[in-house]
């Protein structure tokens, strides 16, 4: 009579008939078709959005123009009506907040000229023109030679023109019967640079030692216009109208929404693929939001499910229970059952966006700008966590409904 019990407890554990009744309900197959089916749909659109994502930064990435793996960009003020009246040129505190800015590996201003400048060819070429001289650090410069440099009382002053500048005087020169210059033969060629102060007149021999593809104005060494402006201009600290940014990314969108911000002006062409970006990610991060809610009215839509079940089965649960199974193996039973399903559903997302991006990566433009074929290693480890958190939650709300029935 003693051995009764104990032969019930070992039947009982060897074929858990409990808990295989329990986990093969056929009820509320609906609920749980469109819990799958929703965890599905919105693993696939997350899994998807990360991908776009990476596409969008990688294909924008590639429009980097820097030859040196950096993008200079001309920042001003944004003049309006408002403004337009006031002082819009740079403080020192405000050049300095643009340096500490992590987006940015380094910030140089243009220096400008505080007297009045003019320019003439002399006899050779019946041509001359008030102009304007600006100075910016050495190293910003794209084109600038050994040769240009300036020490005080040096009567020429080496010059560096703006490329655009070149070709609008050759567009200008056959209106007008003057003579064409490439970016070779205008090295050639002197003018003569008159600089007008409270004192006078002072002229000094101009030579274009270079033409410039980066910075649109006619640039002079800093040291020639820091004196220039003390001597001609009175003025022992230039105002800065217009600043050089230095970055990796000139389509940084933390860059151009702080410029934005700030209203700072700067060239949409140059940054027009960031502009893109910024309305990519907003629909990116759309579709990753709707995702998540997706996956979030899943997971609850099968944890009610599971409890529904639970609930249904309490008194073989409490029976189970009596025999000797302990709460936390029968948490592993419930719960492991469905952890092939989850994985499963994970995976058939997972090819699904493999497919897609396949599909994106034979339609993409061929060359350095071609996606692609197999999906970034960051999505598979995606579609990981995604998995070890169904399983983890499955595991809480099944743990969490027994020990209620424990109770």
């Amino acid at each position: 009579m003693q051995k009764e019990p104990q032969q019930n407890s070992s039947r009982a554990k060897n074929q858990p008939s409990g808990i295989a009744a329990f986990l093969e309900q056929p009820g509320h197959r609906f609920s749980r078709l469109l819990s799958f089916t929703g965890l599905a749909i919105g693993a696939w659109l997350l899994l998807s959005a990360l991908q776009v994502s990476i596409n969008v930064s990688q294909l924008l990435q590639e429009k980097n123009p820097g030859k040196d793996g950096f993008d200079y960009l001309p920042v001003t003020k944004l003049i309006t009506n408002e403004n337009m009246g006031s002082d819009n040129r740079f403080t020192p505190s405000e050049i300095i907040a643009l340096k500490q800015m992590p987006f940015l590996d380094d910030v140089a201003p243009l220096q400008s000229n505080q007297f009045k400048t003019r320019a003439s060819a002399g006899d050779l070429i019946p041509f001359s023109t008030e102009l304007f001289l600006e100075s910016i650090r050495k190293d910003f410069i794209d084109s600038a030679p050994a040769s240009f440099h300036w020490e005080p009382g040096q009567v020429e002053v080496p010059v560096i023109l703006a490329a655009d500048f070149l070709e609008m005087y050759n567009v200008f020169a056959t209106t007008q019967e003057l003579p064409q210059f490439s970016e070779k033969s205008i090295s050639a060629v002197s003018f003569i640079l008159e600089c007008y102060g409270p004192g006078g007149m002072v002229p000094f021999k101009g030579r274009i030692v270079g033409v410039s593809d980066r910075i649109n104005s006619v640039l002079v060494p800093e040291n020639f216009l820091q004196w220039a402006n003390q001597k001609l201009g009175n003025a022992t600290q230039a105002p800065v109208s217009r600043v050089y940014i230095k970055t990796k990314d000139a389509n940084n969108t933390s860059l151009l929404q702080y410029l934005e911000s700030n209203n700072y002006r700067v060239n949409k062409d140059r940054t027009k693929f960031g502009r893109i970006k910024q309305v990519l990610q907003a629909v990116v991060t759309g579709l990753a939001s709707f995702a998540v809610l997706i996956l979030l009215l899943a997971i609850m839509l099968f944890a009610f499910y599971l409890q529904l079940m639970i609930a249904r089965s309490k008194e073989n649960l409490q029976l189970l229970k009596m025999l000797g199974y302990a709460p936390k193996a029968l948490a592993k039973s419930v719960s492991g059952k469905w952890i092939p399903v989850y994985a499963g559903v994970i995976i058939t997302a997972l090819c699904f966006t493999q497919i897609l991006q396949w599909y994106f990566s034979r339609f993409s433009i061929a060359g350095k700008d071609k996606l692609p074929v197999w999906v970034h290693p960051a999505v598979p480890i995606l579609a990981i966590l995604l998995l070890v958190i169904c399983v983890s939650v499955n595991r809480f709300m099944v743990s969490q409904s027994l020990r209620k029935i424990g109770n």
